[in-house]
């Protein structure tokens, strides 16, 4: 199996937050798709519910990405207002 390096795309992880409680990794390949191709998808959930916690993960291309957080960024998604954006490492964010 080629590296991402080797097939020359670069995917980028995308944070999405303020996800409805019901909501899937299907529901999110279904609206993400319209931007681009998903390679992976991620709903974090509760361990002892099983419902969404309000966010999550996906992986696309870096030009279908940066499409993906102008088209959804602050649309409406089943009542909720979506934030979309690049995910930052933990390591990167923290102040000195």
């Amino acid at each position: 199996m080629a590296s991402q390096l080797e097939r020359g795309t670069k995917l980028k992880k995308l944070f999405i937050g303020n996800l409805p409680d019901g909501t899937t990794e299907e529901d999110l390949q279904i609206v993400f798709s319209q931007y681009g191709t998903v390679r992976s998808s991620k709903v974090v959930k509760d361990v002892f519910s099983g419902r969404c916690k309000g966010f999550g993960f996906i992986e696309m291309e870096g030009h279908e990405a940066r499409a993906a957080i102008a088209g959804l960024n602050g649309k409406d998604f089943n009542g909720n207002s979506l934030k979309v954006n690049f995910e930052f490492s933990k390591a990167r964010c923290r102040r000195r």
